[in-house]
Parts: structure tokens; sequence; C-alpha cells
């Protein structure tokens, strides 16, 4: 780093990646601050500098001392160790030492107590709640929501009809002959599909097979709006829906939803044939799979479809996993979140898992933005619609 863009990241004060400290003495305190930024986005800490950015500067010693603590916290007080990037830098106030530590792919971190931080604005606080613990180890890969067990729910939660037309597709084969043949029950056939663990449905069970999903889930629909105008917080609207059910029946309801409020265009065809719709159906059909199988399931809040004038947002809970990015995807680039649910989708939506559905979308619609939102963590899909005069 030169010194002028020392100057220039100074002059922006603290944030979420950039934090100012005036010393460390303590290998605890320091450890802290690694962990933080590992479990968050990664940063920058900028030692010798007040709070206000003034720059104290280090003496010779205060670097030789601060090395040493630095390679001993993040090698001995965080769990699984980092390694984080250290540069001298000479400002008009004195030297700054700045510590580069990399966004963690082995979440969650945690110092020698056990304790794990994340960064809240420019300072930090420890994650305490289940979810968001959960959601790390989703990011190490470690577990996945959909392999959870759902508490309250039973076996004879499942849609007997919907789980034989599965079978079919899937194996060839009627599913009370498989049982008969076998010598299982429904409950054993569930958990060696992987649908089950003992007596309850887990969160893939429940969503690909259920027969009311939302009874044990309740925040698991999609809320889709029509509005007039381009405003979100306006308060006319030309058609409203929760859309609920399994995975299979959510995609067809906002299928539905979007076609019947999209307009249709009549180009070359003749007056009496029907005209295509605005946005490529293609593009839609992938759009709205990504939603549903992709999203954050650690995070209880529902999908979102909303329709403007001037364009079409899809947004699903959960930002981008680990170190995926929308420039990423837009190459072709894709990680499966819940690769059970993924699985089973092949037979139950217009889903491939080829991971090239993201280019075909840009295929057909390149206009289309996609906006990973950390602060609210979300993931956006805007679709630009043309004004009707």
């Amino acid at each position: 780093m030169e010194t002028t863009e020392l100057i220039e990241a100074l002059s922006r004060g603290e944030d979420s990646r950039h934090q100012f400290k005036e010393n460390f003495t303590n290998a605890d305190a320091l450890a802290a601050e690694i962990v933080a930024f590992s479990n968050t986005a990664g940063g920058q800490l900028f030692i010798g500098v007040q709070n206000d950015g003034t720059v104290l500067g280090l003496s010779h010693a205060d670097i030789d001392r601060l090395n040493q603590l630095i390679s001993n916290a993040a090698s001995q007080n965080v769990r699984p160790a980092v390694n984080p990037l250290t540069e001298n830098v000479p400002h008009p106030g004195g030297i700054v030492m700045v510590v580069t530590i990399p966004k963690g792919i082995a979440k969650p971190y945690m110092d020698k107590n056990g304790a794990i931080w994340v960064k809240n604005g420019s300072d930090k606080r420890r994650a305490t709640s289940r979810e968001e613990i959960q959601r790390m180890f989703q990011q190490a890969g470690q577990v996945h929501a959909d392999e959870i067990p759902v508490e309250g729910t039973v076996i004879s939660d499942v849609a007997m009809d919907h789980l034989a037309d599965f079978f079919v597709k899937q194996y060839g084969e009627e599913l009370d002959a498989a049982l008969e043949r076998d010598r299982i029950s429904i409950g054993q056939l569930l958990n060696n599909l992987g649908l089950a663990r003992g007596n309850n449905l887990n969160l893939a069970g429940l969503l690909l097979f259920g027969r009311s999903p939302q009874r044990y889930r309740p925040a698991f629909v999609v809320k889709a709006i029509s509005f007039f105008g381009n405003d979100p917080a306006g308060d006319k609207y030309r058609d409203s829906e929760d859309i609920k059910g399994c995975l299979r029946d959510m995609y067809r309801g906002v299928m539905s939803f979007l076609t019947r409020n999209l307009r249709r265009l009549q180009g070359e065809k003749g007056f009496n044939t029907e005209g295509d719709i605005e946005i490529p159906v293609e593009a839609l059909e992938e759009l709205v799979v990504n939603m549903l199988l992709h999203r954050d399931y650690f995070i209880s809040a529902p999908w979102r479809v909303m329709i403007f004038d001037d364009r079409v947002e899809l947004i699903s809970p959960g930002m981008l996993p680990n170190n995926l990015t929308v420039e990423n995807i837009r190459y072709g680039i894709s990680i499966i979140r819940n690769p059970l649910i993924a699985s089973f989708a092949i037979k139950e939506l217009p889903y491939r898992g080829t991971g090239t559905g993201i280019l075909r979308v840009l295929k057909h619609s390149p206009n289309v933005v996609f906006e990973s939102d950390p602060e609210r963590n979300l993931f956006i899909a805007r679709i630009p619609r043309e004004i009707a005069e």
C-alpha cells in the first residue's frame, strides 16, 4: 500500500472492512478482531491510528512486538488458524501497520475460548443465534439446511400421490409395488432416500413432498405483488398473492403470477395469435427455479416477487454463498447450497443441475442485473421492462 492509498483509506473512516486501532498489547483482544473479520467479509486493521483517523505512528520496537503478537494470535488464539498479512506503510504522522485479514473459507472461526465474533458495522459482536452459526457451518460445507429434521413433522405429512408420481418418474416403478417387494414401510423408504430422519421429515422431505409445508415453516412462502409505478413502498397494487405449497406448487404459482401480470407483445404474429410474453419464458423459468432452490434456508423469511412498471425483481433470502460473486455466476460458476433438494428437483422442476441456468438466462435476457446484498443478506435478480406508452 502506498502512502497516498493509506491517506485515502484513513480519510474514509471506519466501516465493516476497515478498523483503526492505536495499538495492541493483548493477544486475546487481537484474536477477537481477526475472528470477526474472518467470519464476515475480511478486512484491514490499521494499527497506529486513532478512531478519528489521526495517525500516532508506531516505533520500530512496536512493529517488532506487534509482528510477533499477530503471528501468535493468528496461529494459537484463532481456531482454525488464519494467515493475516502485515505491511508497514509510511505516513507523515509515523509508520502505520496495515494488517489484512482475508474472508475465511472454514467458518465459523472462533477465539481460544470458543467465542464466535462477527463484524457489526465498524465494531464487532458475538454471534449467539443458532441460525447465524448454522449459516457459517453451511458456508464451510459442513452442514446443509435441507438435511436438518423438522421438529414436529411425521411421516404422514408426506403427500403420497405426489411421492408416488416422483417414484415412477425416477425409478420407473410403482411406489406400492416397490414397498411390497422390499418389505419396507414408507417411513423406512423416506429414510433411505434421505428425506427423513427417524420419524421426522427433514427440510428437503417437507418442501419437496409435504402436504402442507407452511404448517411447520410458515415463513417459506412467496410474497408476490404487482405494483402500480416503480416504488416498493407504494400502497397501490394490481395483483397480490401469497404462494404456498411444496416447491413444485410454488414454482407453478410463481410462473402463473408472472405470466398473468406481464404484457404480451404481438410482434410479427397475426391478429388471432396470442402474443409472446414480454420477458422470455425461458429466462423466467430459470430465474424462478434458481430463486426457489438456492436460497439460504437457515433464514426464516419469504421469497419476494415484485413486478413494477419498469422492472421485475425476484428476491431470495441469503446472499451468494462462500466466495461466489455476481461476476462468477455470469460466467457459469455455481455452488449448490442445498444439494439434497437440488438432487430431487431434477424430476420436480425444469432443472438439470448442470450449473448453466444463469448462462441461459443471459442468453434470452441479456439485460438481467444480479445483486448479492451482504447488508440485507439477499440475492436479487432484476429484469428491466419497457415502460408501456
